[in-house]
């Protein structure tokens, strides 16, 4: 059933906000995978704070045209549906290489990140990169560390002055026994 010119002109304002609002847009294949499936697919981005969304490939090629998103159209063959990280770059690469690897169906073309495209294999080592959590927190350890060594050190230091004072303590007391 064909879509009306209300329907395209819908669709392309949704993929002009989701596309000029995400901070990565993930171009996939989505060929021989069932509605059950993307359903899952669909659930599991929600969850992450993505979403997933199937759309006809010349209504993308025009919002991409009009948000200045240049070298997407090679990728804009056959089937296509867009994943899109709303708040953070890796949560929806990481759902879509979990669901390729249990369901080994769906194939990422490219992405745009912020504006750049992106290959297939770039937007697999953002998916491999520890979540948002993990990295902060290794920052945060980061920073932390010279903290703690310095601190250390001050406590070594202090420890050492306490030990000199205590010899020195104990040799005027036992000069003043003799």
């Amino acid at each position: 059933m064909p879509i009306t010119k209300q329907e395209k002109e819908e669709m392309l304002q949704m993929l002009r906000e989701k596309m000029g609002s995400s901070q990565i847009v993930i171009m996939a294949d989505y060929k021989g995978i069932n509605v059950d499936a993307i359903t899952k697919l669909r659930r599991r981005m929600h969850e992450s704070g993505s979403e997933f969304k199937v759309a006809k490939n010349t209504i993308i090629k025009k919002a991409a045209k009009e948000l200045n998103f240049e070298g997407a159209d090679p990728y804009l063959e056959g089937p296509t549906a867009l994943a899109f990280g709303l708040n953070d770059p890796v949560a929806p690469a990481k759902v879509l290489y979990d669901f390729i690897k249990e369901f080994k169906k769906l194939e990422v073309k490219a992405a745009i990140l912020e504006g750049q495209l992106i290959s297939a294999e770039q937007v697999k080592a953002l998916a491999n990169l520890p979540s948002r959590e993990v990295l902060l927190a290794q920052v945060l350890g980061g920073m932390q560390a010279p903290m703690y060594g310095f601190a250390g050190a001050l406590q070594g230091l202090l420890r050492n002055l306490v030990y000199v004072l205590d010899a020195v303590r104990e040799k005027k007391a036992g000069e003043a026994v003799s």
